[in-house]
């Protein structure tokens, strides 16, 4: 185990948001630490691709400056396999040796910015800061989702049939006469479902249930379900 990745373990790294660069010369590497130290974000430098990949986690929050072209495994390469590992780590590329094709293929591929040696550190710094924000969001929304998910789970099959309908914007008299059910058992169902989803009124359901089916922040739900 790499012994930066402990440490970090240590101090709860759930709550780090760590700024990773993986480049193959050490001095760019001295110098790219320095400077992101200088704005004191937490950072840790690899020399290969291969390291970063047996040291990373999924779950670790922050961003990834990345080398394009490097012995071994390309930039471009630990980009597909973070992907397959499911790493979203927002990336930031720098070379020496960009081309507009790499690059089209990289911002395709997620990367948020392609730098090409020399660039500006101002101009970086203010990349990376975007980058950390922007990881930030994904992780709390997608914590956001998984708690709905886990609330939605709750419902009893017949509760999600009403749950549905209710977030269409269906009147409980006519989800009754829907489900062919007397319009107090709907009542009794639409409380248990404010009950299980833990909210107090229907924009609060709406939102629940769209971040627990996918469908994210916001937009029409699909069809009810039978």
């Amino acid at each position: 185990m790499n012994p930066r990745i402990g440490r970090a373990s240590e101090r709860n790294p759930e709550a780090v948001p760590t700024v990773f660069v993986v480049d193959d010369d050490a001095g760019v590497r001295k110098s790219l630490r320095l400077l992101i130290e200088t704005v004191r974000l937490p950072v840790e430098t690899y020399s290969s691709a291969d390291e970063f990949l047996e040291a990373c986690t999924p779950e670790r929050p922050g961003c990834l400056v990345l080398d394009l072209r490097m012995p071994g495994t390309s930039g471009l390469e630990l980009q597909e396999q973070l992907a397959r590992k499911g790493c979203r780590l927002p990336i930031i590329f720098i070379t020496a040796h960009g081309d507009v094709s790499t690059a089209v293929r990289a911002i395709r591929a997620g990367a948020v910015h392609f730098f090409e040696k020399p660039f500006s550190s101002q101009e970086l710094l203010d990349t990376i800061h975007k980058a950390l924000a922007a990881d930030g969001k994904a992780r709390e929304l997608e914590a956001r989702r998984e708690e709905a998910r886990l609330l939605l789970a709750r419902l009893t099959p017949r509760e999600r049939q009403v749950c549905a309908r209710l977030v269409l914007g269906a009147p409980v008299k006519a989800i009754a006469a829907d489900l062919l059910m007397a319009k107090k058992t709907c009542d009794v169902h639409r409380a248990n479902i404010f009950r299980k989803m833990m909210v107090t009124t229907l924009p609060e359901l709406v939102r629940k249930f769209l971040l627990a089916t996918g469908e994210g922040e916001g937009g029409a739900p699909g069809p009810a379900p039978a």
